[in-house]
């Protein structure tokens, strides 16, 4: 054959396995129950004709398998998201239900080897029935198996984001529980093994949605970010939540150009937004939507430890992590679920050198029997230890008021912020003035309990603490977005880091 000849036969292969896949009636009965193939995902997530496949003629390395599995049961490549350069790859359920084979996984370990040398993102869909039979049998097959090695050493070198839509266990699932953002499409399932494997086991009988539906997750275990109802809902969350971020750890995260963002300036309505009355509850939501660029708050994790409200914002077009206090639920009282999240959210900060914006109006830790026993001692100092050793920018903000140690958790004075403010009514102590007045006046009644309550309440102003300098500055709550933005411009001009000296980019995402 000549190479005109050649290159025709390699059009023709090329265009086989790109249409036909594992068969067309496997991708005719995938779309008859509207569902997509890996390629029609991966289209619909990256920029048009950007995809370049890689390893598009893998087949299985069983000889007896080899002309059933084009792809292999996985596909990826290089492609431009919103353009920038990224990794993305995923399960094809039309070769062996998208399972795990040797072969294939060494097409998914090149791809991440790639982004991680050449410092790309990666972006995974997951819909897989685990490992393949019989490639993992035997101890010649379970030695050859190392579960993505480079994904586990990754230390977040480059942001990776997984897209659960079908039924999960096994491979996809690992990849899930190690990416930076986990999205759930409703109607699929994220476990590590299947009911059918669970009844064989156990005999226990449960449903697909009871065991990883999308609610069980976003509600009860906290093992994915988002919970969406659509695929393209899931693929619009993975491009706002890569826009947050840099390519990699060794470049900065990207600011929008500056206009286009919302005026930086006083506004009085921020005063209206916060209840003086400590105990009325409120949407901490309301005041981060007015400090922050229109539209740019970017809410993670929603549905669980809701005491705590966690995400993505912009302010004057710089992005920035938030942490905020959120007393509409539980008070505000941080909960075992709130210090998960909030600690992944630093880890992911710090790694990608973003700024994060700490919100208080906290009244303590939650208490009591139960809180207890689902280890809130644990995640507590494990937030504290993440926050004490985090490098990246961190501001502070206390709104209403900051009681006891959930005021150094949330990045309270004394601790890494690199500035620390106050509004004018804001309370910081050891405990709520009516609770102090109980112990220390325990018996205190009329005019005496007034005056003990008034004391009480003078020992917790704020500027108590920046007469001290333990407070940079008690401001007005109109201010908060000018002296933000101000605060995050001049942070913007400070050395860059290196990677290697960022102490929580080797921390876990689990």
């Amino acid at each position: 054959m000549n190479q005109d000849e050649l290159a025709a036969d390699l059009a023709e292969r090329a265009e086989k396995i790109r249409t036909e896949m594992g068969g067309v009636d496997r991708i005719a009965r995938i779309h008859e129950r509207g569902g997509h193939t890996i390629r029609e995902r991966i289209d619909a997530l990256v920029d048009p004709g950007s995809f370049r496949e890689l390893g598009r003629f893998a087949r299985s390395a069983d000889p007896a398998d080899r002309e059933n599995t084009p792809g292999d049961g996985k596909i990826g490549g290089h492609a431009r998201l919103d353009g920038r350069p990224v990794v993305v790859f995923g399960d094809d359920i039309t070769v062996r239900q998208g399972s795990s084979s040797l072969v294939s996984m060494r097409k998914e370990d090149r791809l991440v080897d790639h982004a991680l040398l050449h410092g790309t993102p990666i972006v995974h869909i997951g819909e897989t029935g685990g490992a393949r039979i019989p490639d993992i049998l035997g101890s010649e097959g379970i030695s050859a198996f190392v579960p993505f090695p480079g994904v586990a050493t990754r230390r977040h070198r480059v942001p990776m984001a997984t897209v659960i839509v079908g039924k999960s266990f096994g491979g996809s699932s690992f990849l899930a529980a190690m990416s930076d953002l986990t999205v759930q499409v409703r109607g699929s399932c994220l476990a590590v093994t299947s009911p059918r494997v669970i009844e064989v086991a156990t005999g226990e009988q449960i449903s697909f949605e009871e065991l990883g539906g999308v609610d069980v997750h976003a509600r009860e275990t906290g093992q994915i970010d988002l919970g969406v109802d659509t695929e393209e809902e899931a693929w619009e969350a993975v491009r706002r939540f890569l826009s947050y971020l840099p390519s990699n750890a060794w470049t900065p995260a990207p600011r929008l150009p500056e206009g286009g963002v919302g005026p930086i300036e006083p506004d009085p309505s921020i005063r209206a937004v916060v209840p003086v009355q400590r105990t009325r509850g409120y949407d901490m939501r309301r005041l981060i939507a007015k400090l922050c660029d229109p539209d740019s708050f970017f809410e993670l994790r929603p549905a669980i430890g809701r005491n705590l409200t966690t995400g993505f914002g912009r302010i004057d077009g710089f992005p920035i992590g938030i942490i905020a206090s959120n007393p509409m639920f539980g008070a505000g009282a941080i909960d075992v679920d709130g210090c998960e999240k909030a600690t992944r959210l630093l880890v992911l900060c710090d790694s990608f050198d973003i700024p994060v914006l700490f919100l208080q109006d906290v009244p303590g830790f939650l208490v009591g029997r139960q809180v207890e026993h689902d280890r809130l001692l644990y995640k507590a100092m494990r937030f504290r230890e993440a926050l004490s050793n985090c490098s990246c920018p961190t501001l502070t903000v206390i709104v209403r008021k900051a009681f006891g140690l959930a005021f150094k958790t949330l990045n309270g004075s004394g601790v890494v912020a690199d500035a620390i403010y106050a509004w004018p009514g804001a309370e910081i102590g050891f405990m709520d003035p009516e609770v102090a007045v109980n112990i220390v006046r325990p018996n205190a009644t009329g005019a005496d309990r007034e005056a003990e309550y008034a004391r009480q309440v003078g020992a917790t102003s704020p500027y108590g603490a920046a007469e001290v300098m333990m407070l940079d500055d008690v401001i007005d709550p109109a201010d908060t977005r000018v002296v933000l933005a101000e605060d995050l411009r001049r942070l913007a001009t400070r050395e860059p880091r290196p990677h290697t000296s960022r102490p929580l980019s080797t921390w876990s995402t689990c």
